[in-house]
């Protein structure tokens, strides 16, 4: 019996030595606060699109490099990766922000209001910030420095990872961007493993959500040309009529969602989102173009609504003397919290939140590039509350809106979260 207790009571004595550390992380999240709202509102003012965020980057690593932490700069582009090594041994817990902003005219009246406009996909547009990547630069630039000041007393290292093209970029023919490129430029190999957090502007501040298993879905493009016969439009019989083809293949697309998938286990979204045809109104065109999004959870469920598509479009087409060409693109798989580490995890969200101010959150069908980091290392991924306290989320702007809009009083919950990540991750691993 004595040789049981023991192991326990040393494996109890190192996990508390490093939860120990909360009071100081407290402590110092309260002083820092006031700069990390500066630093966002710095940031927001100044927005820069993906693979573009140059001006953002030189800040983080001006900032990492005054802490004393090991910085590497043009990672995947523009990112940035700072290592602060603890002063005992132990793993390696990464964290991640992303860093790019949208192609989105602000609207929201505020003192640091973005004026910026670059071109993206040919066409002048405002940038913005809109899905409050500015907040999640700002607050891991907090979490360095809270980690940074207590160093000596870490078991083990931090791997800050400020991330570019979160949300992609518009280049023709690149298909690697972001966390994709940061993975494959080896930004995981030495991690055992990484957390992130989201805001989120239609949760309450103060409020944290999570999911154990798959939070949020895969994403993939859609593209489907229906070939026809071009002909007159007043002697329809004389061709074949894409147009009235690819309505039909549209209309049989929502039959996926209905009759194929079980929803009862994980929602699935087809979405067509444009469609173009012909010139003019009296030629029946020669071919209709197609494009949409595919939101899936599960490579099951992917593979089976990609190939339910291809069937229903290609057999539609067929039976109206028509051809249709089908071409998927994936993009991000779902965002998989890996369930042993949720689990272990909660009560550190609990600590930080509240237990009451902690939730499960439903499957999102919104995609994150998170996901490349959790199919190296386990991950998770979590929520942060951005609305108002008493806010109406059916009212509040939603992300990339030009209306979007982040209540800063959560931050200080954000720095407290990914800074007790850390220290209890280091803890459990004796």
């Amino acid at each position: 019996m004595k040789k049981l207790i023991l192991p326990l009571l040393i494996i109890s004595a190192t996990a508390f030595g490093q939860t120990k550390l909360r009071p100081s992380i407290d402590k110092k999240a309260s002083e820092i606060e006031t700069k990390v709202i500066e630093w966002r509102r710095d940031i927001h003012q100044n927005p820069e699109l993906g693979n573009q965020e140059v001006r953002t980057a030189k800040k983080i690593a001006d900032h990492l490099r005054s802490l004393g932490i090991e910085v590497t700069e043009n990672v995947a582009v523009t990112g940035v990766v700072g290592v602060l090594k603890g002063g005992k041994p132990g793993p390696t817990v990464a964290l991640r922000a992303d860093m790019d902003a949208l192609p989105v005219s602000e609207r929201v009246d505020l003192p640091f209001k973005s004026t910026v406009t670059a071109t993206y996909n040919g066409q002048q547009t405002g940038v913005m910030h809109a899905c409050g990547h500015d907040t999640h630069v700002a607050i891991l630039m907090g979490v360095a420095e809270i980690l940074a000041s207590m160093k000596d007393q870490l078991q083990g290292n931090v791997k800050f990872i400020f991330q570019p093209a979160e949300e992609g970029i518009y280049e023709p023919g690149v298909t690697s961007w972001g966390a994709k490129q940061m993975v494959e430029q080896g930004v995981m190999k030495d991690v055992d493993a990484i957390f992130g957090l989201h805001i989120s502007s239609q949760t309450e501040v103060g409020k944290i959500g999570y999911r154990s298993g798959p939070a949020q879905a895969a994403v993939d493009n859609l593209e489907i040309i229906v070939h026809g016969t071009q002909a007159h439009g007043a002697s329809p019989w004389s061709g074949v009529d894409p147009v009235v083809t690819a309505s039909q293949i549209l209309t049989g697309l929502q039959t996926i969602l209905s009759r194929s998938v079980n929803v009862t286990q994980n929602p699935a979204v087809v979405t067509v989102g444009a469609i173009h045809g012909g010139i003019r109104h009296n030629i029946i065109p020669e071919k209709v173009e197609m494009i949409g999004t595919i939101r899936t959870f599960g490579e099951d469920q992917q593979d089976l609504v990609h190939r339910r598509i291809t069937e229903i479009a290609t057999n539609i087409a067929e039976s109206a003397g028509a051809r249709a060409e089908v071409n998927i693109t994936k993009l991000y798989p779902s965002t998989v919290n890996d369930p042993d580490l949720t689990a272990k995890m909660v009560s550190t969200l609990e600590a930080a939140a509240g237990k009451e101010n902690v939730r499960v959150n439903p499957p999102v069908t919104g995609a994150e590039d998170f996901s490349f980091y959790q199919r190296e290392k386990p991950g998770l991924f979590i929520g942060l509350g951005g609305m108002k306290k008493g806010g109406d989320p059916t009212k509040t702007p939603s992300h990339h809106t030009p209306d979007f809009y982040i209540d800063e009083s959560g931050f200080i919950l954000g720095l407290r979260v990914m800074s007790y990540f850390v220290v209890d991750f280091m803890g459990m691993q004796k």
